[in-house]
């Protein structure tokens, strides 16, 4: 009798435990078969992982402390579908790892992170949430660390009336303590069908060692959408200035001749929409850029898709887009994992998420 008690105030105990703590495995499994046309390769097919959205697993886990109090970590990597193969290497948790707490007074995290600009694009102003042949990638500069950045510290306050705030500060770890930081912010207004949202983001890209100095390369992004129900409408606006603020997505010349040169002060504009059709929904968004430099290479995209639920987990899909660029401009047809070699593409595939 006494060994059952023992036995059953333990598995209580165990019961308790998994109460206040939990840990998900999570993923997306991604494949389509992609077609690039217009640069100076010609016309190029292959298997790409992640043209909608980057597989991936993840492990994310919580823990409640008690009083408003939580702890919370993230640690997540890339995989490569079509080959198996990390699509980073040398990294396991190259997409996220951070730690951090949560309270009434909002949360804080440590680690390798999202910047606020990057989910200001993929969450707020982009149809496509910055996957797919339409993506905003095609002319907005959501590459490199505009999308992640490490050694980061994240500031996120409560929500007061479907507002609240985000901060980050990633640390250069540098002689000179400027050298290679970047730090930015962004203001979240959701309430009913609207959601508006302006971030900012700053980067230095001095290295101190080499003696290598630039001017800061700054973007502010506003993005806003609003949900009718039978139609969404999506629309962006952003303002790019300095060294390394608007990079190339494929910065090897992919066109041939005038060399594209990547924009130290320029505009973006996108407008889009997705609508429920059939039993799926129906993408489109139109880009352009405006280059303000002498070079003034300008472009304009369009792109169309269209993700076909076979169940909540699965969808099959399909996707296009189209850049005109002028003056040597060399923006090319991106997906969510890769930059493209020209100004045509479209991708055909399933997605299942888990």
């Amino acid at each position: 009798m006494k060994k059952a008690v023992c036995i059953a105030l333990g598995l209580a105990a165990g019961a308790g435990a998994h109460a206040q703590t939990n840990v998900t495995i999570y993923g997306i499994a991604d494949a389509a078969f992609v077609g690039e046309n217009g640069g100076a390769a010609g016309h190029r097919t292959k298997i790409t992982s992640g043209a909608a959205s980057a597989s991936r697993i993840g492990f994310r886990g919580t823990e409640d402390l008690g009083n408003g109090m939580s702890a919370f970590f993230t640690l997540e990597t890339g995989a490569k579908i079509d080959t198996g193969e990390l699509d980073a290497a040398n990294t396991i948790f190259n997409r996220q790892a951070f730690v951090g707490m949560k309270t009434k007074a909002g949360a804080i995290a440590f680690g390798r992170q999202y910047t606020p600009y990057h989910l200001t694009l993929t969450s707020v102003a982009d149809p496509f949430g910055t996957g797919y042949a339409g993506t905003a990638k095609n002319l907005f500069p959501d590459n490199g660390t505009n999308v992640r950045t490490s050694n980061t510290i994240t500031y996120t306050s409560p929500k007061v009336n479907g507002v609240h705030a985000e901060l980050a500060y990633s640390a250069g770890e540098q002689t000179e303590l400027s050298a290679g930081r970047q730090f930015g912010g962004a203001l979240d207004l959701a309430r009913g069908a609207l959601r508006v949202r302006l971030a900012y983001n700053s980067k230095n890209t001095d290295v101190a060692a080499a003696g290598v100095n630039h001017d800061l390369g700054r973007n502010v992004l506003l993005g806003a959408n609003y949900d009718f129900k039978w139609i969404k409408l999506y629309g962006a606006f952003e303002v790019d200035k300095g060294y390394n603020s608007a990079t190339l997505g494929n910065a090897n010349n992919p066109y041939g001749g005038v060399k594209p040169t990547p924009s130290t002060d320029g505009r973006e504009i996108l407008l889009g929409f997705s609508a429920p059709v059939g039993p799926g929904t129906l993408m489109f968004s139109t880009q352009h850029k405006d280059d303000r430099t002498h070079f003034d290479q300008d472009a304009r995209e369009w792109g169309i898709g269209y993700l076909y639920a076979l169940s909540r987990r699965t969808g099959l899909y399909a996707a296009y887009a189209h850049i005109h660029n002028k003056n040597g401009a060399g923006y090319t047809v991106a997906n969510n994992t890769e930059p493209g070699t020209g100004n045509t593409g479209f991708n055909l595939g399933i997605r299942q998420t888990f």
